[in-house]
Parts: structure tokens; sequence; C-alpha cells
């Protein structure tokens, strides 16, 4: 992650974690908070497997941030249609109500975050190219350590018993 908007893009998926995170602990306590689950258990499992994939998005892998998207996409995805349908359907869009649009906005987010994950490390061009290995490569790219032999160097491979 060498950019500032995979930087970024980490940060506002952490976020969004730790809010659902959140709402999801005082949903279960009884407490009124800005959004609701719509569904605690999917709701906990959801919050699991984001933690997972944000871990390995971070190491700019393809397989974990595609069931980031997909996870989200299938839980705020519906949840998002039905709360947009619900608000064109209704005679009064304006007084729709306050949770509505909330639970709109923070379904959008909950999409929109993971979209731009797969697209940034869908588009990482150093991904695949230039993959890094920091235990190895402090060794073999710097040739500042590099040791000259010349013709008195001793070659042979001694053993010790």
């Amino acid at each position: 992650m060498k950019n500032l908007s995979s930087w970024l893009i980490a940060i506002f998926a952490f976020m969004f974690w730790g809010f659902r995170v959140i709402t999801t602990i005082l949903y279960s306590l009884g407490t009124d908070f800005v959004a609701e689950p719509i569904d605690l258990t999917m709701e906990i499992a959801l919050l699991f497997i984001t933690f997972i994939c944000i871990c390995f998005i971070a190491k700019r892998k393809l397989l974990p941030t595609i069931i980031y998207l997909l996870a989200h996409l299938l839980y705020y995805g519906v949840y998002l249609y039905k709360n947009i349908s619900a608000l064109i359907g209704s005679a009064d869009i304006i007084n729709g109500g306050m949770n509505n649009y909330i639970s709109i906005l923070v379904a959008f987010i909950g999409i929109i975050i993971p979209l731009a994950a797969f697209f940034d490390v869908l588009l990482d061009k150093n991904r695949k190219a230039h993959p890094v290995d920091k235990q190895t490569d402090w060794f073999y790219k710097n040739k500042q350590f590099d040791r000259e032999l010349d013709e008195r160097a001793d070659k042979n491979q001694y053993r010790t018993m």
C-alpha cells in the first residue's frame, strides 16, 4: 500500500466497521442509535468477515476484496433497494422519515467503500509486477552489501563437525 488512496480506503473501511460494531452493540443492548442493523445475526457474521477481509486488503490480495464486495453487496444492496423503493412508492417523499434517509446513507456507504477497495486493488499495477517481501528484499536487492571476491578469496566450503 504505497498510495494515499489505498490508505484512505483502508482507514474509511475500518472506521465504517467500527461504526457498525458500535451500532450492533447498542442495538443488542436496546439503546437507540443513529442507525439500526438490518438483521442482527447477519450483521455479526458480516462484521467478522469484514474484519478478516480488510486485513487482507491491506496486503493487496484480490480474493478477500471480492468476498468483501460481494458480502456487502448482498447485505446492503437489498436493503438499499428496499428503502429507496419504499421512499419512491410513498406519496409523501419529503416526510419519509429521517430513519429511512439515514438507513439509505449507511447502506450507500456500505456499498461504496468495498467498491472503492475492489477497484483500488484491481487497478494496482504493482500488486503482481513488483511483489514486496520485506524479509528478503533488504538482502537481495541491496548491492551495497554484496561482497567482492578476488583471486585470493577462499572459495572452499568447509564443514565443521
